[in-house]
């Protein structure tokens, strides 16, 4: 990819919503696949009262949106100001306690896990049939589009093109304290090719730390197809 189609993918330019300034990619073709878009928002006069405690509005009960789900709350039930970051907002906007909730458990994502998948780690790559792995460095790429592998040989996968992931375990049920991701499954779309490509990585076998950090990367990257099937679903 030369220089000059990286940077006009990762430019971004700065817009005011009626929800609050957001810092959104300069081409919506190149947004997060982990973004969600902003929600219309309940027209004023389709709710007369607070959708959590049904309290009336009046001169002194205003009425405030949420800017997640965009329903209608009185101040007590909409208080909170709270990172959205899954819609690029600059700063802490007002939502409604369940949404609240739901952002402050995402912004983990991003102060922790997203710093996980950024940085990668090593594992032994398997790619459709084969039955030689590679050993490869596999990585999110820093606008979140794509997975990097590199190895002898480099490859990289759009996110919006995996259709299926499945994060292989050992240990007791999945879930428990015990189990420890081992390795990964997915299958993606190529653009041109009928059936979808498989391919898997294995946390490799050794003891300087490289397998406990792709546990971590697995980890994270558990929770990222869990927003990514949210912002599809949206």
């Amino acid at each position: 990819m030369s220089s000059g189609v990286a940077a006009r993918r990762d430019a971004k330019k700065l817009v005011r919503s009626p929800s609050g300034l957001r810092m959104v990619p300069e081409h919506r073709a190149f947004g997060s696949p982990f973004g969600l878009e902003e929600p219309q928002w309940v027209p004023d006069k389709e709710c007369p009262r607070c959708m959590q405690c049904d309290a009336k509005f009046d001169f002194i009960t205003r009425k405030h949106h949420c800017r997640r789900c965009g329903k209608c709350f009185c101040d007590r039930c909409c208080s909170q100001k709270v990172p959205l970051r899954r819609m690029c907002f600059v700063d802490p906007v007002r939502q409604c306690a369940e949404c609240a909730l739901v952002s402050h458990r995402e912004a983990e994502f991003y102060d922790k896990q997203l710093k996980v998948l950024l940085s990668g780690a090593t594992f032994l790559v398997t790619f459709g049939d084969s039955e030689k792995p590679e050993t490869m460095v596999c990585r999110l790429s820093n606008n979140q589009r794509c997975l990097i592998l590199d190895g002898d040989s480099h490859h990289e996968i759009e996110i919006a093109h995996v259709c299926t992931v499945q994060i292989l375990t050992e240990g007791f049920t999945p879930g428990a304290g015990s189990t420890r991701a081992t390795g990964m499954f997915l299958q993606y779309t190529v653009p041109g090719a009928e059936a979808a490509t498989q391919l898997r990585l294995m946390a490799g076998e050794d003891a300087n730390g490289s397998k406990r950090q792709a546990a971590a990367w697995l980890a994270a990257m558990h929770k990222a197809t869990k927003l990514l099937y949210e912002s599809r679903d949206q």
